[in-house]
C-alpha cells in the first residue's frame, strides 16, 4: 500500500488557496488567522509574487499538463558549514526544472516546501544530518508526497533565515542560525499557480536504479537494458511470489522451483539467473536460494540484462535479479493489510516505519505476515508461511549511516514434483502429477547482516555490507519418478528423502568517487567481495523399492505401495561443501562530453571448492580463476534520447569433470547489447529497445570417448531482442509493458541431435501488459480499474528436444478504491480460467509445472 499523508492535498493545492484568499479574505481577516497553516501560505506567495516578476496562473488543461510534466528530481544533499551558519544545496539532474522554495518559519523550525519535486532513488528514505553547525540543531529533508518535498532546518533557540544563493542548476540556501526570515527567493523567479488538479505521481517511472549501490547514476547514462518492476506495481497487482513480479519483464523465463527447492529463471534464454538481494548474492544447490524470498518485503525488483559478472561475480551470461527490500522511513508509517481469496488463501500484514529518536537519528521498520493457501492441485497439504523483517538504522552522523537487518521465513508445504507433459499420438498434451500427493517438504531461510556507509565528501563514499544466510528443507518421504514410458503411461518411481543445509557468508566493501581530469568526469567504483558458501546435501533413495502407477488413468493410486519408514530408506548420498570467492572490480564511467558516456570495468574472481563425501570418505577440490571485461558508450543526441552498445563477458564454474575425474575449465560467456533509450513523457514515461546477440561457450557435452565423462565443446547462443516501457500516460494511468523475442538454441555439441534444440523451456516469443486508471476528480474519486495479459509462446523440453508446451495468453484485472488513509482491492488472475504449462523441465515425467487456474484475491489495508 503506497504511502500517504494529509499534507498531500495541502502542498498541492497551495496556489488555489492563495487565489481564493486574495479575493476572498480581508485584511483584518488575514491577520487574525495568521496562525493557521494556509494564511501563512498566502503570505509566503505574497511575499514571493512582490519579489518576482508577475505571474501568471496555469489554468488550461494544457498548461496543468505542462505544469504536471516538470517535476524535478533532487539527487543528492550537501551541507557545509560557513562563517555565517550552513550552505545547504539541493542538486538535480541537468536540465531538470528549477526548484522554488516556500519559506516558512515554525517554532524553532525553518520549513521549505518544494512543490514538482521529488527525491532521486539514492536518497528516496529521505536525508537527515544532526548539529551540523552552531545554532542548528538538525537539517532534514523528506519527501512530503510523490511530487513535493520538505526541507525542515531546526534551530536550538529559535528559527533560522535563510537567503536564496543564485544559481543555474540547484537550489543553494544560505542560512543563518541566528535570525528568522518570513520568505526569501529568486528576485527572477516567476512563480506559476495551479489553479486545480493535482502534481503528477511518478509510482511505475523508475528512472534510476541501484543493484547494491554499484549503480550510481540515472538508467539512461548505463550503457546495459536494466528494467525495474517498482513497489506499486507489485502492489495493484497484489503479487505473492517472485515469479508473479516478473512476469511484468518478458526477457525473464521462470523456470519451475524445482519441487520447492528454490525459485530459477531464465533471462535472455539462459538459466540459473543469480538472484541478488540488496545486491548481495545467495549460492544454493539447486537454485538461488533454498527458499523463495517475500515479495511483501520489496521495495522494488531490478532485472539486469546480459553478462553482469563485473557486478555480481561468476555467472550465467543472460543476465541478474536483484531484490530491494523496504528501508525504514524517516516519517511515521503505519500499514495493515488483510488478504483473502480463493482456495482458502488468507493472509494479515503489517508495515511499519518511522523514527526511534526524535531527531530522527534512529529510525525502523518492521514487516511480519502469515500466508496460507491450498493447491490448485490434488495435494493433501496446505502452503503455509510465516515471515518477519526488522531493520534498524543509526544515522551515527551527518556523514554516516548503519542500517542493521534480519529476515527470517519458516515454511511448511506441500511437494510436487512436478506434473508428465508429453505429446501423444493425436498431438495432445497429459498433464498429471507424478508423485505421492501426501509428501510435504519444511524449509526455513535466515538473513541477517548490516549495511555501513560513509561519505568522505560529497564525492567520496565507502560502502560495507555483511550478510549471514543461513537455510534448509527436509522433505518428508516421497515417491519420485525414475522412469517413464510414454507408450503406456507407467511411470515407475522409488521413495525418497532428503534434507539440505546451505549458509553462506558475504563481505563487501566498495569505495565510489566522483572526481574530473582535466574536462572529463570520472564516476569510479571500486570493491573486493568475499563469500564462502557451506552445503551439506543428505539423501536417501531406496532403488530396491519400486511403485508403479499409469498416469494416463483418470485416478492414479499414488498409495498403491505403502509408504515406507524414512530410517529403512538406504543413504543415496551425504556430502559437505565448501565454496570460497573473492571478487576485486573496478569500474569507471567517463563523461568526456555532456552527451558522450563511455563505461568501461573489469573483475578478477578466483572460486575455491572442495567437496567431501561421507560415505566414501573422499575429498574432491576445484579451483577457478577468471578476469571478466565489459565495455559500453552512451550517446546522447537530445535530452530525451540515448542510443547506447555494450560488450561484457562472464564466467561460471564447471561441475562436470573429464574422464581422469578431473573438473572442466569454467563456462565463458561474451555479450553484445544494442539499444535506445528514451523518455517519451520527460519525467514520466521510459522505453528501452535492445538488440542482444550472447554465445556461452565451455559447455559440458558428452565425451565420444568415454560416454559417461565430459568435455567442454558445446555452445549455446541466445539472439533477440526486447522492449520494456514503464510510467505514466496521464494523471491516474499507469502502464508497465514488455515484449522479448529471444531465439536460444544449442550451436555447438559432440552429439549432433542436440544441434539447433532449443533451450529447455524458452518461447521465442513472450509479452506483458499491466495498466491502471484511478479516477482523480469527483464523486467517484479514488476509484480505480486494472488490466492486462501475459503472453508465453510455444516451448521445447528435454535436450535434444522430446516434448512440447503450447503457448497460452492470461488476461488479469483489477479493481480499486482508495479513500483517505484505506483502500479496498479485488484482483483477478487468469480470468477465464485457462489450463496452461508455466514451466518446462529436462524430462516429460516430470518437474514440469503447471500454472495456476482462475485466481481471486481481495484485500483491505488501512495507513495510520
Amino acid at each position: 500500500m503506497k504511502q500517504r499523508h494529509y499534507s498531500k492535498f495541502f502542498c498541492l493545492n497551495i496556489y488555489t488557496w492563495s487565489i481564493f484568499g486574495i479575493f476572498f479574505l480581508s485584511q483584518e481577516a488575514l491577520a487574525e488567522s495568521k496562525k493557521s497553516v494556509f494564511n501563512n501560505i498566502y503570505n509566503q506567495l505574497s511575499l514571493q509574487r512582490s519579489l518576482s516578476s508577475p505571474s501568471k496562473a496555469s489554468t488550461s488543461a494544457g498548461d496543468l499538463l505542462a505544469q504536471q510534466n516538470r517535476v524535478a528530481r533532487v539527487t543528492a544533499v550537501e551541507v557545509n558549514q560557513t562563517n555565517q551558519g550552513l550552505e545547504v544545496i539541493l542538486k538535480t539532474a541537468a536540465g531538470g526544472t528549477k526548484l522554488v522554495p516556500l519559506i516558512l518559519p515554525e517554532g524553532n523550525n525553518l520549513v521549505i516546501d518544494i512543490l514538482d519535486a521529488t527525491l532521486g532513488f539514492s536518497i528516496r528514505n529521505g536525508v537527515t544530518q544532526t548539529n551540523p553547525a552552531p545554532g542548528i540543531k538538525t537539517v532534514k529533508l523528506a519527501k512530503i508526497d510523490q511530487s513535493s518535498i520538505r526541507l525542515t532546518i531546526t534551530g536550538a533557540k529559535q528559527a533560522p533565515r535563510a537567503e536564496v544563493i543564485p544559481s543555474r542548476q540547484n537550489l543553494v540556501l544560505s542560512i543563518d542560525p541566528q535570525g528568522s526570515t518570513a520568505a526569501q527567493t529568486q528576485p527572477d523567479e516567476e512563480i506559476e499557480v495551479i489553479a486545480t488538479g493535482e502534481a503528477a505521481e511518478e509510482e511505475y517511472f523508475v528512472p534510476d536504479a541501484d543493484i547494491g549501490g554499484k549503480i550510481d547514476s540515472p538508467l539512461r547514462d548505463v550503457p546495459q537494458s536494466i528494467q525495474v518492476i517498482p513497489q506499486q506495481v507489485i502492489e495493484d497487482q497484489q503479487a505473492t511470489g517472485l515469479e508473479e513480479v516478473l512476469e511484468n519483464s518478458a526477457s525473464v523465463t521462470f523456470l519451475g522451483d524445482v519441487a520447492n527447492r528454490g525459485f530459477v529463471a531464465a533471462i535472455r534464454g539462459f538459466e540459473n539467473a543469480p538472484i541478488l538481494r540488496d545486491g548481495i548474492r545467495s549460492f544454493g544447490v539447486d537454485g538461488p536460494s533454498s527458499v523463495d524470498l517475500e515479495v511483501a518485503n520489496l521495495e522494488r525488483v531490478e532485472v539486469l540484462k546480459g553478462p553482469a559478472t563485473v557486478l555480481s561475480g561468476d555467472a550465467q551470461p543472460g543476465g541478474l535479479i536483484n531484490l530491494v527490500t523496504k528501508k525504514p522511513l524517516a516519517e511515521p508509517y503505519y500499514n495493515l493489510e488483510f488478504q483473502l481469496g480463493n482456495r482458502n488463501f488468507y493472509s494479515p500484514s503489517i508495515d511499519l516505519s518511522g523514527p526511534l529518536t526524535e531527531d530522527g537519528s534512529l529510525l525502523y521498520r518492521f514487516n511480519a505476515l502469515y500466508r496460507t493457501e491450498e493447491s490448485f492441485l490434488d495435494l493433501e497439504n496446505s502452503f503455509d508461511r510465516f515471515f518477519i523483517a526488522p531493520v534498524v538504522t543509526w544515522k551515527i552522523g551527518d556523514r554516516t549511516d548503519l542500517t542493521v537487518r534480519l529476515e527470517y521465513i519458516d515454511e511448511d508445504n506441500p511437494v510436487s514434483f512436478g506434473s508428465a507433459v508429453f505429446n501423444t499420438d493425436d498431438n495432445s498434451i497429459i498433464e498429471q502429477l507424478t508423485g505421492n500427493p501426501d509428501a510435504t517438504i519444511e524449509e526455513d531461510y535466515l538473513n541477517v547482516g548490516y549495511s555501513f556507509e560513509h561519505r568522505f565528501s560529497k564525492d567520496w563514499k565507502l560502502r560495507n555490507e555483511f550478510s549471514y544466510i543461513a537455510s534448509s528443507f527436509d522433505y518428508s518421504v516421497a515417491e519420485i519418478g525414475q522412469f517413464f514410458d510414454p507408450s503406456t503411461g507407467d511411470l515407475t518411481g522409488n521413495p525418497v528423502t532428503q534434507n539440505f543445509e546451505f549458509e553462506t557468508f558475504s563481505l563487501y566493501t566498495n569505495i565510489n568517487g566522483k572526481f574530473n581530469t582535466g574536462p572529463v568526469k570520472h564516476n569510479l567504483l571500486f570493491g573486493v567481495d568475499l563469500s564462502r558458501a557451506n552445503s551439506s546435501p543428505f539423501l536417501r533413495i531406496d532403488t530396491t523399492s519400486e511403485s508403479v502407477i499409469n498416469i494416463l488413468d483418470s485416478e492414479p493410486d499414488f498409495f498403491a505401495t505403502p509408504v515406507v519408514d524414512e530410517e529403512d530408506i538406504p543413504v543415496f548420498f551425504d556430502n559437505e561443501g565448501t565454496t570460497d570467492r573473492l571478487g576485486i572490480f573496478l569500474r569507471d564511467q567517463i563523461d568526456l562530453l555532456d552527451n558522450l558516456i563511455v563505461s568501461a570495468g573489469v573483475r578478477f574472481d578466483t572460486v575455491a571448492s572442495e567437496t567431501e563425501d561421507l560415505l566414501t570418505n573422499s575429498e574432491t577440490s576445484q579451483n577457478d580463476d577468471a578476469v571478466s571485461p565489459s565495455i559500453g558508450v552512451v550517446y546522447q543526441p537530445i535530452e530525451p534520447i540515448s542510443l547506447y552498445a555494450g560488450y561484457s563477458e562472464s564466467f561460471t564454474p564447471n561441475d562436470a569433470t573429464d574422464s581422469d575425474g578431473q573438473p572442466l575449465v569454467p563456462e565463458t560467456g561474451k555479450g553484445f547489447d544494442v539499444g535506445i533509450k528514451a523518455e517519451v513523457i520527460e519525467n514520466r514515461l521510459s522505453v528501452n529497445l535492445g538488440y542482444f546477440n550472447i554465445t556461452k561457450q565451455n559447455v559440458a557435452v558428452s565425451d565420444p570417448d568415454f560416454p559417461e565423462a565430459s568435455i567442454v565443446t558445446g555452445e549455446q547462443q541466445s539472439e533477440g531482442f526486447d522492449f520494456d516501457l514503464g510510467g505514466k500516460i496521464m494523471p491516474g494511468w499507469d502502464i508497465i509493458a514488455s515484449y522479448a523475442f529471444i531465439d536460444a538454441e544449442v550451436t555447438e555439441d559432440t552429439d549432433p541431435e542436440f544441434v539447433g534444440s532449443k533451450l529447455i523451456g524458452i518461447p521465442e516469443n513472450s509479452a506483458s501488459l499491466w495498466t491502471t486508471y484511478r479516477i482523480q476528480s469527483g464523486g467517484l474519486k479514488g476509484l480505480g480499474f486494472g488490466g492486462g495479459f501475459n503472453f508465453v509462446g510455444e516451448r521445447q523440453g528435454g535436450l535434444p528436444n522430446s516434448f512440447t508446451a503450447d503457448s497460452y495468453f492470461l488476461t488479469n484485472a483489477a479493481l480499486f478504491y482508495d479513500r483517505d488513509n484505506w483502500q479496498i482491492q479485488l484482483n483477478f488472475d487468469n480470468l477465464f480460467d485457462t489450463d496452461f504449462v508455466e514451466s518446462l523441465g529436462e524430462d516429460p515425467s516430470g518437474i514440469n509445472d503447471l500454472g495456476e487456474p482462475f485466481t481471486v484475491r481481495a484485500s483491505f489495508s488501512a495507513t495510520l
